[in-house]
C-alpha cells in the first residue's frame, strides 16, 4: 500500500517543476514568485548563488530560451515541520546528471518559496541506486 503524498510536497514538486519552464526563468516576476527572498543555492559547480543573483542570471542558464532542456525525475520530498519542505530529485541537463535537494518554506502570505537548493554531480558512469 503507498502512502498518500503530503499536499505540501506535491505542491514544493509542482512549484520546482515550475522553476525548469523556460517561460518562468525568461520571466523576472514569475520567478520571483518561487523564490524566498532570503534564497540561497549551492550550485553543481561549487559557486555560492543569492536571490539576486539568481534571478539576474535564470535567463542565461540552463533551462532558458535557447538552453538545454531540464529533465527532471525522482522527485521525493518531506515536511521537515509545519512550512517547511525537503525535496530531493535528480535532472539531466545536456547530458549531465545532477542530484538536488531544495527546501520550500511558506512566506507570510502562506506560499511555499525555494529557500535553499544544492546540485551535486553524478559522475559519468554511476548507476542510479
Amino acid at each position: 500500500m503507498t502512502t498518500p503524498q503530503h499536499p505540501d510536497v506535491t505542491e514544493a514538486i509542482a512549484r520546482e517543476r515550475r522553476l525548469h519552464d523556460p517561460a518562468v526563468r525568461l520571466s523576472r516576476p514569475l520567478a520571483e514568485a518561487l523564490f524566498d527572498p532570503d534564497f540561497i543555492e549551492v550550485g553543481a559547480s561549487g559557486r555560492r548563488w543569492t536571490y539576486e543573483e539568481m534571478l539576474a542570471a535564470l535567463p542565461e542558464l540552463h533551462g532558458g530560451e535557447d538552453g538545454p532542456p531540464i529533465t527532471a525525475g525522482r522527485f521525493a520530498g518531506t515536511v521537515l515541520a509545519p512550512g517547511i519542505v525537503h525535496l530531493t530529485y535528480e535532472t539531466v541537463i545536456d547530458g549531465r546528471h545532477a542530484r538536488r535537494s531544495s527546501v520550500w518554506r511558506r512566506d507570510p502570505a502562506d506560499t511555499l518559496r525555494l529557500y535553499y537548493h544544492q546540485g551535486t554531480p553524478v559522475p559519468e558512469g554511476t548507476a542510479h541506486p
